[in-house]
């Protein structure tokens, strides 16, 4: 009966609607991901090598976007310790451990481990699916910095509502090249 079922999976998978199919997996995948990450969360985040990962990624995400703010964008900021900047209007930014993207570290593994495509191609694509959402959350931050130091009025919407949503269309993007170049293959 499971060869049975194994067998449709199969056909149907590559038929003219298998994407269907590739899309529920990818939905599913992520969405059980945030929930059970929203769930554990306080848990998850309580593990001694969690909390050094996190404190360790914030630090580097706040060093290198700090370092763009400055030299690239020419921002007159002063930088305090515990990964805080002060602009000149006067406002902060903290980029502390729940900033890291640690949780999207961990969503780019779940993912492409349990996504269906070949193991040789998983064993490089995971790890640069960790700088693409280092370079993501890096930009994050400079986004919140030139919004802070220019119209702090609207940091909170444009975190919560443009910058978080930005973590899932580049998990997107990194899925649909996974698909696209690997896993029919």
């Amino acid at each position: 009966m499971a060869t049975n079922y194994l067998s449709k999976y199969r056909e149907f998978e590559k038929g003219k609607y298998g994407f269907i199919l590739d899309i529920a997996i990818f939905a599913t995948i992520t969405y059980a991901f945030h929930l059970i990450f929203r769930y554990y969360a306080s848990e998850i985040m309580a593990i001694p090598f969690v909390i050094a990962s996190g404190e360790w990624l914030a630090y580097q995400t706040y060093i290198v976007s700090m370092w763009f703010n400055e030299h690239i964008l020419f921002m007159d900021i002063i930088k305090l310790p515990s990964n805080t900047v002060t602009f000149t209007n006067g406002y902060s930014i903290l980029v502390n451990s729940s900033c890291s993207g640690l949780k999207q570290f961990y969503q780019v593994f779940v993912l492409f481990v349990l996504f269906p495509g070949p193991w040789r191609h998983k064993l490089w694509f995971i790890p640069m699916g960790f700088v693409a959402m280092f370079a993501t959350n890096v930009f994050r931050i400079i986004v919140l910095s030139v919004v802070m130091s220019w119209k702090p009025e609207h940091f909170e919407f444009v975190h919560t509502w443009v910058l978080r949503p930005f973590f899932y269309v580049v998990l997107f993007g990194l899925w649909v090249w996974w698909v696209e170049k690997f896993r029919r293959k």
